[in-house]
């Protein structure tokens, strides 16, 4: 998990690819954390992409680094609704706070996760956590 977390964070943006009916929706984020041995996200109870998860929790990250590698997170959005995991965030990226009002805060993290390194250089490789 320490692999993943670290190449999406040194990427800095990333993209979470939803389903809106029989519609891909995909958009930036930039944060991620680890907490109680899980990676999560956050994002808006007032979003699209809350809605969508809510409908289908299935979902994909992807970002690439500098040298040309990339990777793929697929798993399900599980939300967490517990005060710690909200704060735990706000603590890890006080910014967040001028974003996102602490009653529409949101965080998910990935459960059934697979994540797939990839290069032009070599094979794929894939981490199930």
């Amino acid at each position: 998990m320490n692999e993943i977390l670290k190449f999406i964070k040194d990427a800095g943006i990333f993209y979470i690819a939803t389903v809106e009916g029989d519609q891909p929706r995909v958009r930036p984020f930039a944060f991620a954390m680890e907490y109680q041995k899980r990676i999560y996200f956050c994002t808006s109870n007032q979003k699209n992409v809350y809605k969508q998860l809510r409908s289908n929790p299935q979902f994909e990250a992807c970002t690439m680094s500098k040298d040309g590698r990339w990777i793929r997170l697929q798993g399900k959005a599980i939300f967490d609704s517990s005060a710690d995991a909200k704060a735990k965030s706000f603590e890890i990226m006080p910014g967040l706070a001028n974003i996102y009002n602490f009653a529409d805060f949101e965080v998910f993290y990935v459960e059934k996760a697979e994540a797939t390194f990839y290069s032009m250089k070599s094979e794929p490789r894939t981490i199930k956590l």
